[in-house]
């Protein structure tokens, strides 16, 4: 880690506080945005394919700019990242904009929506990767996207009551609010700072990047690609669902962000991953009771939290090491932004698909997905694992000691 973080505790300080700013605010802008801008393109007199033809534009200009920007960025971190949250919000203010009657600015205003999301993320959490260590990053990265789940459900309860044009105003004026990451940022800190920044190619060439991408790439497609099915089939109780999911996510952030920093991230995966897998065998065999309903929603709620205190936050910073950790973060996140739109399309084919079938290919395939991870190395140091076994140990042998004593 860096001298001046090591030697300054108090500058260390203010740069967690900065990155913990800088990714609450954009995680939250990013989700609720999104939420937006799809009920705003579902609510516009257009065929499917001009629909389809919106998202597309968006997913495209977030893929894109997100590799541009991890290349970008790397050489300007701090210029990049402030432009990044200053168009964000004007870019949220352009939505309420969107007209049924122009599909030409219709695809403009998506596409650059898009752009203002992707181009900034990956160097965002790349500084957050930065101000943590690898033996506390699991528990940091817990903690931040905690403090993210709940922030954005409080803050979508809220915006829901409003209409398109507020929510899309208060969005932006939440995307302002991200400049306060600056304030916090010392001015030799690390998020100007630079490192090697290794090529894309030489990245997908490390044997455990594709060990435990493979795995996050089969499960976000299962999880995407089955969120039209889980609509149809909860029908009313799809919103409590909804929200039984993501209060267990955001606990189970906290839990599985300590136990990645005890256990290892590897197993905190995999338990995750075997979770998901029995929620949706339970579905297969009795998807038309409801108990099945409630077990896999907290299966699945547990399992999204454990994904998101290490996929998300944690494990592309330890594999980038000492390098630049843009790219790293780039390609963890593609995966999960862009299987966003298979929703889109599946929903457009949920009557046609067999229940039944479509869950047991999904269990089939989650469980498939721990194999890789079977060979896939330990990215928690093993002498960080031992002392902290040790450490436990000691403090019951001391427990045991004082009560015979």
């Amino acid at each position: 880690m860096e001298l001046a973080r090591i030697s300054n505790p108090k500058a260390h300080r203010r740069e967690f506080v900065s990155a913990l700013i800088l990714v609450f605010n954009s995680l939250a802008w990013y989700t609720l945005t999104y939420a937006m801008l799809s009920n705003s393109i579902k609510g516009l007199q257009i065929s499917f394919s001009e629909q389809l033809m919106l998202f597309v534009a968006y997913y495209i200009g977030a893929g894109c700019s997100a590799i541009l920007g991890s290349i970008l960025f790397s050489h300007m971190r701090k210029i990049g990242l402030l432009s990044w949250v200053i168009s964000g919000a004007i870019m949220t203010l352009l939505s309420t904009v969107i007209a049924s009657n122009n599909m030409q600015i219709n695809v403009l205003i998506c596409l650059f929506i898009g752009i203002s999301i992707g181009i900034g993320l990956p160097s965002c959490l790349a500084f957050f990767a930065d101000v943590t260590t690898v033996e506390n990053r699991g528990s940091y990265g817990g903690m931040t996207y905690g403090a993210v789940g709940l922030g954005t459900l409080i803050l979508g309860v809220w915006i829901d009551t409003l209409n398109v044009a507020i929510g899309f105003l208060a969005l932006a004026i939440l995307r302002a609010f991200g400049l306060l990451a600056f304030f916090f940022s010392t001015s030799d800190g690390v998020i100007g700072q630079s490192r090697a920044i290794p090529s894309y190619r030489s990245i997908l060439q490390r044997r455990e990047v594709a060990l435990y991408l493979i795995p996050w790439i089969m499960f976000s497609i299962v999880n995407f690609a089955g969120t039209p099915i889980f609509e149809r089939l909860f029908g009313d109780l799809r919103v409590l669902m909804g929200f039984i999911e993501f209060a267990l996510s955001g606990l189970f952030a906290l839990v599985g962000g300590f136990l990645a920093d005890r256990v290892g991230r590897k197993r905190v995966v995999m338990t995750g991953f075997i979770m998901l897998g029995v929620g949706y065998a339970i579905l297969s065999f009795f998807s038309s009771t409801s108990i099945s309903w409630y077990i896999h929603t907290v299966c699945d709620g547990i399992a999204w939290g454990m994904f998101a205190a290490v996929f998300f936050m944690t494990l592309w910073g330890d594999l980038a090491e000492r390098y630049d950790k843009a790219k790293y973060y780039t390609l963890g996140g593609l995966p999960f932004l862009l299987a966003g739109i298979l929703p889109i399309i599946v929903e457009h084919y949920t009557e046609t698909i067999e229940t039944v079938t479509a869950f047991s290919l999904a269990s089939f395939f989650l469980f498939l997905a721990v194999f890789p991870l079977m060979f896939a190395p330990e990215t928690l140091p093993e002498k960080t694992i031992k002392d902290r076994e040790l450490k436990v140990y000691i403090d019951q042998a001391k427990k045991i000691k004082e009560k015979y004593a």
